[in-house]
């Protein structure tokens, strides 16, 4: 059998809801700040729930021009400005590697451009068809996100778009993951974008009842694990990781955040949108993450949970986690990012891997907030309100999408003598 490239994480970018840049999201993370607020972009008064976790202060005007941005779906903006921020990160000129056939591009997209298929319909429907833009199909198409970024820095290898719901970003990772240890590539670009916070998607989850209603204090809307959550925070931005090969890194001497070491994905075949109620498909994908890391689950010090705040969500995911590692759960660290973040959909495993990538980096886990009140089905140390210092050797980072996707990742310390 041959050996297979060991793949690790050097550059990292984020644009969310609580900072753009990996040093601001860092430092509000771990100070537990919310990023959730009213919602601004369109008048919310008919709707049961008014708040999300929009991003602030977004500025692309040193990444795009006006033309080129007024030509792309939101979505495709927060990726092309989060992949520069990874790349200025990593230190990375993809235009001076040798191959761009081995440069790649490997993305999650959830929704894809509803933005603009909203504005453009209204367009069709008041000022007739020869007024929609020559642009609409290439801004709102799913993938075009990854294509916009190829163009963008010249990269030719593998390139395409992965949309499982929530579970987007995380198989977009394994499976970069997967195509870097083959050696279909040496470096692939990767995480997730997502700008769904429009009337249409906020009416549509408002209908299933999906999401909080705590609109009076927003910051403290997003409750994951704690026995009065009553649904997730609509988020928005983009998480984007910057995947090599070890030997190419090693080459560049590029710093290493993490290593990545294993990947699971399973599918619950049970519900549309319920996760399965004997937590069997989530809790697979981690035995398989496991498995393919080569690891024992009492190996394992954290894990960054899909944490959504929603009832069912909550208590099976800690089901999953008890199942997977039986008593040792209770010695595990779990956190959920989405408490501050809100859930960014098909990103959300993109810019919770960066997360999980400077867990382990900084030796320091960032808190759930506004866990206050606990529910007996959820049992477990979910790191309450403040950030705690631990060594982290290997941690998990968990995605569990609509329509039973489950997506599993493990990263662990680089250490240069090996395991």
């Amino acid at each position: 059998m041959a050996e297979v490239n060991k793949v690790v994480i050097t550059g990292l970018g984020a644009v969310s809801p609580i900072g753009i840049g990996k040093e601001k999201f860092w430092e509000l993370l771990i100070q537990g700040k919310s990023g959730i607020g009213k919602i601004t972009y369109f008048d919310t008064t008919e709707y049961p729930t008014k708040i999300a976790a929009e991003v602030k202060n977004f500025d692309y005007d040193d990444y795009l021009t006006t033309k080129e941005a007024n030509r792309m779906n939101k979505s495709t903006k927060y990726s092309i400005v989060a992949t520069r921020l990874a790349l200025e990160d990593a230190k990375l000129d993809v235009s001076k590697e040798d191959n761009p056939y081995a440069v790649g591009v490997i993305l999650g997209l959830g929704v894809g451009g509803l933005e603009t298929i909203e504005e453009q319909h209204k367009i069709l429907l008041e000022k007739g068809p020869r007024r929609v833009s020559p642009f609409f199909v290439p801004m709102m198409i799913s993938n075009i996100a990854a294509g916009e970024i190829a163009i963008k820095i010249g990269a030719k290898g593998p390139n395409e778009i992965i949309t499982t719901a929530c579970a987007s970003s995380t198989h977009a990772i394994g499976t970069a993951f997967k195509l870097l240890q083959q050696g279909d590539a040496q470096i692939i670009i990767s995480g997730g974008t997502e700008a769904a916070i429009t009337p249409m998607s906020l009416a549509g989850f408002c209908s299933m009842k999906a999401l909080s209603t705590q609109n009076d204090q927003p910051e403290k809307a997003s409750k994951p694990f704690d026995k009065k959550r009553d649904g997730f925070v609509l988020g928005e931005g983009a998480g984007i990781l910057i995947l090599e090969t070890l030997s190419h890194a090693k080459e560049r001497k590029a710093h290493i955040y993490a290593e990545i070491l294993g990947f699971g994905m399973t599918s619950d075949a049970y519900h549309i949108t319920a996760p399965a109620p004997d937590g069997e498909g989530a809790s697979r994908a981690m035995e398989v993450a496991l498995e393919d890391a080569q690891l024992e689950p009492a190996q394992v010090d954290y894990i960054n949970a899909h944490g959504t705040s929603t009832p069912l969500n909550d208590k099976l995911e800690t089901l999953s986690i008890k199942q997977t590692f039986g008593r040792h759960a209770y010695n595990l660290k779990v956190s959920s990012n989405k408490s501050m973040l809100g859930h960014l959909l098909g990103a959300s495993g993109g810019i919770e891997a960066i997360a999980t990538a400077l867990t382990i980096k900084e030796d320091l886990i960032p808190p759930t907030i506004n866990y206050h009140d606990p529910d007996p089905d959820c049992d477990l140390d979910y790191v309450p309100n403040k950030a705690e210092s631990k060594l982290v050797r290997y941690a998990l980072s968990n995605s569990f999408g609509f329509g039973g996707h489950n997506g599993v990742l493990v990263l662990g310390k680089y250490n240069e003598k090996g395991r």
